[in-house]
């Protein structure tokens, strides 16, 4: 104890008993304070470090920004929604999840400008985001480029060939055209000929008579449904290209953003995909497609399906 402060407390000789025991009691006090002091200055210093600390943490939460670009017609609802819908799953685990819808015109002005995003989901008729793309574990050949693996799709659409009657009637086909994806190849490869037709007025020319058969796609098949109207349909599986693909472009919050991936990508998720009308990953077609086909690419596939050449230089085996 420091000397001031013993002889503060010395008591002169003179008190009785009872004024020796206060004293006594005042210095054992002294020395218990004396001792505790440097752990309250110390309890005081956390405090003061701490609190400020919390919240910096909470400013600082990580914003994983996902795009939807949507380049070939869905089946119902809308796949942006969906996304948000597992983003919502995802929120308080010390991410923000935020899902913005792009055109293809829209994510191609952006990424001029220096913009891209954490996650992006895509489908075929955009390559410009390759060489931002991270490599994923996952395995598909339409999402491979240069030996390593930079999309998977997390889910895909189908082509039909409808009727509204026996498919061995002779009538005319019309082969409905909507997007990116290449339905004349599909047609080609199935031996199917046909008119190419905008969507709405395949279908609608379909359902008036004006076709016999319709080459459409699991978007037709909810319009049908949606009108409560009876068609035979005939899955065709040498050709498909609607995929739409999921790929990292953020090292920076690779972690978060692959969070993002599994959980799209999980058995939980996967299972839901009907409420858009779409499809988990299946092995039914036999070819695709890179989804990192340039559109001069695309466009001599086209060409050559209408010519009735398809080259399988253009075609990966899935």
């Amino acid at each position: 104890m420091p000397v001031f402060l013993q002889a503060y407390l010395l008591p002169p000789p003179a008190y009785d008993e009872g004024m020796r025991a206060i004293v006594r009691g005042m210095r054992k006090f002294g020395r218990v304070l004396w001792r505790a002091l440097p752990f309250a200055l110390l309890l005081l210093a956390l405090g003061v470090v701490l609190l400020p600390a919390e919240e910096a943490e909470g400013e600082t939460r990580t914003v994983v920004r996902v795009w939807n670009v949507d380049t070939f017609e869905g089946g119902k609802g809308s796949r942006t929604a969906f996304l948000r819908s597992v983003a919502r799953e995802l929120q308080g685990d010390g991410a923000y999840y935020l899902v913005t819808s792009y055109s293809v015109e829209g994510a191609l002005a952006a990424l001029a400008e220096g913009d891209a995003p954490d996650v992006l989901s895509f489908g075929v008729g955009l390559p410009e985001f390759a060489e931002r793309l991270l490599p994923l574990s996952y395995s598909f050949a339409g999402g491979e480029l240069g030996g390593k693996m930079l999309a998977y799709p997390w889910c895909m659409g189908g082509y039909y060939l409808f009727s509204l009657t026996a498919f061995e009637e002779e009538g005319r086909t019309a082969v409905s055209v909507g997007g990116e994806n290449l339905s004349c190849v599909a047609a080609r490869l199935e031996g199917i000929e046909g008119e190419e037709t905008e969507s709405v007025a395949a279908y609608t020319g379909f359902l008036s008579g004006k076709y016999r058969y319709l080459l459409g796609t699991q978007r037709d098949v909810c319009r049908f449904q949606a009108r409560g109207v009876i068609v035979q349909a005939r899955p065709l599986t040498k050709y498909c290209d609607l995929f739409q693909y999921i790929g990292i472009l953020s090292s920076e919050r690779r972690e978060a953003s692959l969070a993002f991936v599994e959980k799209l990508l999980s058995p939980e998720v996967q299972g839901r995909l009907a409420a858009i009308g779409m499809y988990p990953l299946e092995k039914g077609a036999e070819r695709t497609v890179s989804v990192f086909s340039s559109r001069e690419a695309l466009g001599r596939l086209a060409a050559a399906a209408r010519e009735g050449d398809v080259s399988e230089k253009y075609l990966k085996s899935i």
